[in-house]
């Protein structure tokens, strides 16, 4: 049973830790954070998801914050280094790495990190899907971000079926998370001026083969990117073919425009109806209507929710880092687990 840490309870940190609370082969051993949030307290509440998870303190001025706060901590992170087995680090950027040095790396504690990180700071990018092998045995990991994610999950469906001889994705990116008040409201588009954006390149870091390109702007929405790509394929494919490859990766959702779900606010609503908590839709999201194939090019709208896709990958990538189950294995009781259909 590897006994595992989330440190950083935010968006990202605290559906991690719900996650590995369901794992029959994990124990939830312990969350840490430095700030008395709100967040922090409705999770540990007795209505929240971490109701009775033991809290930790990343530092000592944490310690001291959260408990003035009238916060139980159990103590400080570092002292429990020899018990831990993995820390999932959901740290902000720049904090992970100065985590690593200060106390994964001295006290040889295996640690997972997530996609604002820089890639360097792990020696493998991980994709459960595209590259799960590359990650048995490592220390160290980095779960690429939500929209690297989804297109490693379309990309690599693709490729393994007919290859992928290059492509361009246009990635329309949500403004802020829907508690990310500071950064809006926000009256405009927002080009990422730099070409390619750094999806892009980090789509690489999983599948260094794979020649894309990726071009980003920035709306006014909370939920849900937009992803509009294009592939030259290697092989023959029909678009049928094209929807089957689809259908069979684990986290990729086919859904139909002709049935109603023809918005990002209307798959948000289709995953509050399913009564999926936080309205979290952890699959990519392809728009059926939209894969068409002429001429060898393959093109193909997705939908990405930014706050939940990456969740599974954590998951996965314990398991992969442990040697204790195959990519296939891992990835069905992850979705079992979650309730991934």
């Amino acid at each position: 049973m590897v006994k595992v840490v989330v440190n950083g309870v935010g968006t990202i940190g605290k559906r991690v830790a719900e996650a590995v609370k369901t794992q029959d082969d994990m124990e939830l051993y312990g969350i840490a954070d430095v700030t008395p949030s709100g967040t922090l307290r409705d999770e540990l509440s007795e209505e929240g998801g971490l109701h009775g998870t033991p809290l930790y303190a990343s530092n000592q001025d944490g310690m001291e914050d959260m408990s003035d706060a009238g916060m139980h901590v159990e103590g400080l992170l570092k002292d429990e280094a020899e018990t831990i087995d993995l820390v999932v680090d959901c740290t902000p950027s720049g904090v992970d790495k100065m985590n690593k040095e200060n106390l994964y790396e001295p006290h040889n504690i295996k640690a997972i990190f997530e996609g604002g990180a820089d890639a360097d700071i792990a020696p493998v990018s991980f994709n459960a899907d595209a590259n799960y092998d590359e990650a048995r045995g490592e220390d160290f990991v980095r779960v690429v971000s939500c929209n690297t994610t989804s297109l490693s999950r379309t990309m690599d469906a693709v490729d393994s079926e007919f290859g992928v001889e290059k492509a361009t994705a246009n990635l329309v990116r949500r403004g802020g998370d829907i508690p990310q008040d500071s950064r809006g409201p926000i009256n405009s588009t927002v080009p990422v001026t730099e070409v390619p954006s750094h999806h892009g390149p980090d789509v690489q870091e999983v599948m260094p083969d794979l020649d894309i390109k990726t071009l980003a702007v920035k709306v006014p929405t909370t939920y849900g990117h937009v992803h509009m790509v294009t592939a030259e394929l290697e092989d023959d494919a029909s678009e049928e073919e094209v929807l089957e490859a689809f259908r069979e990766q684990p986290r990729v959702r086919l859904m139909s425009a002709g049935d109603g779900y023809d918005s990002t606010a209307k798959i948000h609503e289709k995953m509050r109806d399913l009564g999926r908590k936080r309205s979290d839709m952890q699959e990519a999201a392809v728009w059926e209507e939209t894969v068409t194939v002429e001429d060898g090019t393959l093109h193909w709208i997705h939908m990405v929710h930014q706050e939940a896709i990456v969740v599974p990958e954590n998951v996965d990538a314990i398991r992969a880092m442990f040697e204790m189950e195959n990519q296939e294995d891992s990835i069905r009781m992850t979705n079992n687990s979650m309730g991934i259909e």
